[in-house]
C-alpha cells in the first residue's frame, strides 16, 4: 500500500536562536508578555479605549464561559458588593428587575445587558478607571486565550 503524501509541507523546527513568542520583538507589536506589562500599557490608554476593551472582554468571556464568570470576575476586580453591583448595573441603564439568581443562588444579569456595567461604574465610582483596568488585568489569561 502506497503512503499518501502530506497535503502541506512539514515545517522544520525553529532554530535555537529564534526569538520566543513573548520576546521584545513580539511585545513591540502590541501584545503584552505578562499582566504587569499589560497593566502598564493599559495605563497609557484613553478612558474610551479602556471602556471599549472592558465591554468587549465581557462579551467575549460570556460567550465562552458564561454570565456567572463575568459577573463574579467584574465584582471581584472592581471590588463591588452585590448591592453595589446592582446599583452600578441600574445606574448604567440596566433594568433592575432583570437582575436575578441562578439555581445555585449566584447573581446574574441578562447577557445582552452587560453593556450597562461600564457606564454604571463610570457614573458611580470615583476610581472607576482603576477598577476597569483591574478587571482587564485580572482577565489577562482570558485575553491570551481569545
Amino acid at each position: 500500500m502506497a503512503r499518501i503524501p502530506p497535503t502541506c509541507p512539514t515545517v522544520p523546527p525553529a532554530p535555537a536562536e529564534a526569538p520566543l513568542a513573548y520576546s521584545a520583538e513580539m511585545s513591540g507589536t502590541g501584545l503584552s508578555a505578562n499582566p504587569r506589562q499589560y497593566r502598564k500599557r493599559l495605563a497609557e490608554q484613553s478612558d474610551d479605549q479602556i471602556d471599549t476593551w472592558a465591554s468587549e472582554l465581557m462579551r467575549d468571556v460570556v460567550i465562552r464561559r458564561g454570565i456567572v464568570k463575568v459577573v463574579d470576575d467584574f465584582r471581584s476586580a472592581a471590588r463591588l458588593s452585590e448591592a453595589e453591583f446592582e446599583r452600578v448595573f441600574a445606574f448604567g441603564g440596566g433594568a433592575p428587575r432583570t437582575l436575578g439568581r441562578d439555581v445555585a443562588g449566584r447573581l446574574v444579569v441578562p447577557t445582552i445587558s452587560l453593556w450597562a456595567l461600564v457606564p454604571g461604574i463610570r457614573g458611580l465610582v470615583p476610581d472607576s478607571r482603576r477598577r476597569l483596568i483591574e478587571y482587564l488585568v485580572a482577565n489577562f489569561n482570558e485575553l491570551v486565550y481569545v
